[in-house]
């Protein structure tokens, strides 16, 4: 299987937003909390206060992980500063569509940063159209996939 086309599945699986558990660690003290992303530009997008203790976390380690119903993603994480100082505000726009009440009850809090997570290392579990299960792990920095069927 070609790079393109793992991708190809692991967007249809995310498609334009979920909501997502986020999982961070810093001092050998994991947190996992749900957070609301959309995805566009090949990335991962959530807001976030910037004061919370998840974010205090990403700003000392920006290793995290991601789990979405079988998609995992292991990738780093950075701010990009406030939401509303994005270029073209992207996020604005889609997390306003795909998730309003999201946006209406906090994106106009002025500690709310945007965070960008890139992602590295992506391992999914689904079933072919025969019910076969599969592994589909794609590695984004040595751009290789590897197909692995579930006996």
């Amino acid at each position: 299987m070609e790079l393109l086309e793992a991708k190809k599945i692991m967007d249809e699986k995310l498609g334009d937003y979920k909501i997502m558990a986020l999982a961070s660690c810093v001092d050998d003290y994991p947190m996992v909390r749900n957070v609301s992303c959309v995805f566009y530009n090949d990335k991962i997008y959530f807001k976030t206060d910037k004061n919370f203790r998840k974010t205090q976390q990403l700003f000392k380690n920006d290793k995290v992980a991601m789990c979405f119903n079988g998609v995992q993603v292991e990738g780093t994480a950075k701010s990009l500063g406030l939401v509303v100082d994005e270029p073209g505000r992207i996020f604005e726009k889609k997390y306003k569509e795909f998730l309003w009440q999201s946006y209406n009850a906090y994106s106009h809090i002025d500690t709310e940063i945007l965070i960008e997570v890139t992602p590295k290392f992506v391992e999914i579990w689904d079933e072919d159209e025969n019910r076969n299960a599969f592994q589909l792990f794609i590695d984004f920095d040595k751009e290789t996939v590897e197909y692995k069927p579930y006996d």
